[in-house]
């Protein structure tokens, strides 16, 4: 098959690998095909720094790093969990064994391939061009994915997998993908488990779970994770999944006992370190919290795949400790994230949260108050999201925690509650912001009952045969509390009984509009910045998420 890529004179290159001798040899070889530009580094740590802020359109990567925690393997699932990893880049792992298990994995994965060593440039020659067969047989796919064209692209998977083209099993991975991404749940587990019934395969079967998660079927989710990760208890993208079933649901020491274990798998992962941070400061124990929290700010700061997030924690649990330099070097990391990136107003807004703290700890008490009181002003503003609602909860209980309470502030917490507090989950990480206040923890569990019991009553209504009743009231009520669980209920009561429903055409423009209003379609739990789902495939071409 004839190659336009076939000269490499263009091309830029990384060879990982902690052996000189053995990287030598993979330079020269890269070098004597042509191969443009050629970086070389015996790290992980700084083959990642490479690949997050350069484009390669090769890696060759040694699989085992003897003084390092983490592995090839770990790099690449890293890249791949944040989609740092451009669908144009050829990642080969170069290892000195083989096992049935990661050839396979290497021809049916997003992986490109293994090199086994001892090997000749012949055999390297052959890897590379067999991958670059694939990324062309698959460029129209991939071309749509680019042009945002996801029906498309998925159509094209589709029939792939259907006719059983040239590399099926992979176009069926990022099928399913596309139709996870585009709300099509039902489809995506559908083509997940024609995927297990041709060829079992761990990550179908995991896609089978991702995709019952997401369609609201959290048991029968868990009951796949369980079988499979009973199956390949080394699979850490299955605990990934599966401590965000138990998160979901609200069973936070559940999730903390499996994201641990996810990280134990892979110790130098940023993404999952910051999990298993997180999910500890809300499940409670603010020490252990710290000590994760500082360690994933100590070796992911300088990383894509790091969440500014967890240095608000870090310094919540830093100002509970009483630990001024602790606290200080928060700010600190804040300054140099702003220095990197003076425009990005999530991170402005987070250092501002730092900046509040310290003042509390300096007992600046009257430039604190004014600080919170101009957050109190936002609580129902569009733009003011679960987040700032967590942190702003944590910061109110922290000034109560030291007796200074704004005269408004109980009406601010239940606001806060009313809006946010809508899923088990959401209501328990509320609380858990405000754990050193239980007051306030006690105010969100009563909004989140409230919420439900308006829901309960409205779906009453429904249920009797008033189904225009019951958006009406869900959506008068959902306008004063501005609750995502209400309007978001009020969407499927509409969508489920409009040819019921006299004049639905005007309840389904005011539902719209509070969705889109204040986006009220993202009502799920999450722990910092939703990057890619674990299990997924990195669906990125060149410099465009998709």
């Amino acid at each position: 098959m004839a190659l336009p890529e076939d000269d490499l004179s263009t091309s830029q290159a990384l060879v990982i690998d902690p052996n000189p001798t053995s990287r030598s040899i993979l330079v020269s070889q890269l070098r004597d095909f042509g191969m443009g530009n050629v970086v070389q580094t015996a790290r992980l740590v700084d083959a990642r720094r490479q690949l997050e802020y350069r484009k390669f359109d090769v890696v060759l990567c040694e699989l085992h790093f003897p003084l390092e925690s983490m592995t090839g393997q770990d790099l690449l699932d890293d890249l791949r969990r944040n989609q740092l990893l451009p669908f144009s880049t050829v990642f080969i792992m170069v290892t000195g064994e083989a096992t049935y298990a990661k050839v396979a994995e290497a021809a049916e994965s997003a992986l490109d391939g293994y090199l086994l060593k001892p090997h000749k440039a012949t055999q390297l020659g052959e890897r590379l061009r067999q991958a670059r067969i694939r990324k062309l047989s698959l460029q129209e796919i991939f071309s749509a994915i680019e042009a945002e064209d996801y029906a498309a692209a998925a159509k094209l998977c589709f029939h792939r997998f259907e006719t059983r083209g040239r590399f099926w099993l992979y176009a069926a991975r990022v099928g399913a993908e596309l139709m996870l991404r585009t709300g099509q749940f039902d489809q995506a587990q559908k083509l997940y488990q024609a995927v297990v019934e041709a060829k079992t395969l761990p990550w179908a079967k995991l896609g089978v779970a991702r995709s019952l998660l997401d369609e609201g079927q959290t048991g029968r989710a868990v009951s796949t994770l369980e079988n499979l990760i009973s199956e390949d208890p080394n699979y850490a993208d299955a605990y990934d999944v599966m401590g965000r079933a138990q998160f979901e649901q609200g069973k936070f020491e559940a999730a903390l006992v499996t994201y641990k274990m996810a990280s134990t798998l892979t110790p130098a992962s940023i993404s999952r370190l910051q999990n298993l941070g997180m999910m500890s400061y809300y499940a409670g124990d603010r020490k252990e919290a710290e000590k994760i929290l500082d360690r994933t700010a100590r070796l992911g700061l300088d990383s894509k795949m790091f969440d500014c997030q967890t240095l608000v924690l870090l310094a919540f649990v830093r100002l509970e400790a009483k630990d001024r330099k602790g606290l200080q070097r928060c700010r600190d990391d804040f300054a140099r994230l702003l220095e990197r990136n003076p425009d990005n107003q999530r991170q402005q807004r987070l250092s501002g949260i730092v900046d509040a703290l310290q003042l509390i700890e300096q007992s600046q008490y009257a430039q604190v108050l004014q600080v919170v009181r101009n957050l109190c002003t936002r609580v129902k503003d569009p733009a003011f999201d679960f987040e700032s609602a967590t942190n702003l909860i944590a910061l109110l209980a922290q000034l109560a925690n030291k007796a200074i309470q704004l005269d408004e502030v109980d009406g601010v917490v239940d606001a806060l509650g009313l809006r946010f507090a809508g899923t088990r989950a959401l209501a328990e990480l509320l609380a858990g912001a405000a754990t050193v206040h239980p007051d306030y923890a006690e105010r969100v569990h009563t909004a989140h009952a409230h919420i439900l019991k308006l829901a309960e009553n409205a779906l009453s209504l429904s249920m009797g045969g008033d189904p225009k009743a019951a958006v009406k009231d869900l959506l008068a009520h959902g306008r004063d509390n501005l609750s995502g669980k209400l309007i978001e209920t009020a969407y499927l009561v509409l969508h489920r009984y409009a040819d019921k429903i006299p004049d639905a055409q005007d309840l389904t423009d005011q539902v719209h509009e509070l969705r889109s209003r204040f986006s009220t379609q993202i009502i799920r739990a999450g722990l910092g910045e939703q990057k890619r789902q674990a299990g997924g495939l990195t669906l990125r071409a060149g410099s465009k998420p998709s």
